[in-house]
């Protein structure tokens, strides 16, 4: 059997898998469902610098990339922070300005998902040309499953293609049907990319909008987070839920939601703490006030930065090799 082949059968039984996880977690109705896309903490530690540099490490590399620097002489990790400096240093001026730390900040924080991108797309760029067409990625994902016209878990796998052609051509920013890796990861991960916020909303609402007439009314929305199950009592989350639908959810009154009011729901404006970091880690390391480092600037107050065996302080990068 072909190696794509394999691919097809294990994503068939993903989604086999996925439909049954879906179908126990309705089953369980005290369990909450949550649909709003929040940005992750920078870390779980307290942000103290008086005591520790443990959340700014974490921060600047990723929780479980800041590992192993602790392991490192003073040295070292003044080498690998350098080599760091160099890829953060996006215009390659010599300067690392506020904007290409928080960026590289995010970066860290969601690396977790460019790894996902690699993964699938080591699957799905067929001919190896470094690009997936639409074509090679329904044929990788629904090649299999589409040649069977009743499956057996029932699942409705032509329904599922037409919402990713969907979901596709928004990620193909020049419509070429073609995605570039960037494109690709906003088609896989589109809750993360500002130009595809409207299909997250619209995929949310056909989800949930069971009568099809375009609005979340509250019995929809109760519905999708709590199963009642035959009881008659609702838990106090539920009833919490059903307040917030009316006091913060319809904003206009109507007794439903809009695709406007959704958007605010699920995709929240949040606190930039990416941001917040990046120019905290400026601000102390900036010697000569200029509103931007440079590599000897962050060098300097390299423990400010990353750990090693002498500060005893945070944690970093468990792949040497990727610096």
């Amino acid at each position: 059997m072909k190696e794509t082949d394999l691919i097809i059968m294990d994503l068939r039984q993903f989604l086999m898998c996925l439909s049954l996880c879906t179908a126990f977690a309705l089953s369980k109705p005290t369990e909450k469902k949550d649909r709003v896309h929040h940005e992750p903490q920078l870390s779980d530690k307290v942000h103290n610098d008086a005591q520790s540099f443990d959340y700014d490490h974490d921060a600047f590399l990723g929780a479980e990339e800041a590992k192993t620097f602790d392991q490192l002489t003073p040295e070292e990790s003044k080498e690998r922070l350098g080599k760091i400096v160099s890829k953060i240093d996006d215009d390659k001026d010599g300067f690392v300005t506020v904007d290409e730390l928080k960026d590289w900040i995010k970066f860290a924080q969601k690396r977790w998902i460019y790894e996902d991108v690699e993964r699938q797309w080591k699957g799905h760029d067929l001919n190896e040309d470094g690009l997936v067409s639409w074509e090679e990625y329904k044929n990788a994902t629904y090649g299999y499953v589409l040649d069977d016209p009743d499956p057996d878990d029932g699942f409705n796998y032509k329904q599922m293609m037409v919402r990713d052609e969907r979901r596709f051509k928004m990620a193909d920013k020049d419509g070429d049907l073609i995605a570039t890796k960037e494109e690709f990861t906003a088609f896989l991960h589109p809750e993360e990319y500002d130009y595809m916020k409207d299909i997250v909303v619209q995929e949310t609402m056909e989800d949930i909008d069971k009568n099809a007439d375009g609005f979340i009314d509250l019995e929809e929305y109760i519905g999708d987070m709590y199963s009642h199950d035959g009881n008659t009592d609702e838990p106090e989350w539920v009833k919490t839920e059903r307040e917030q639908f009316v006091e913060f959810r319809d904003k206009n009154r109507d007794g439903k939601m809009d695709k406007e009011e959704t958007k605010d729901w699920i995709l929240p404006s949040d606190y930039d703490h990416a941001e917040a970091e990046a120019r905290h880690l400026v601000y102390e390391s900036d010697q000569n006030k200029d509103g931007k480092l440079t590599k000897e600037e962050i060098v300097d107050k390299y423990d400010l930065f990353v750990g090693s065996q002498a500060t005893d302080f945070g944690e970093a990068l468990v792949r040497h090799d990727e610096f």
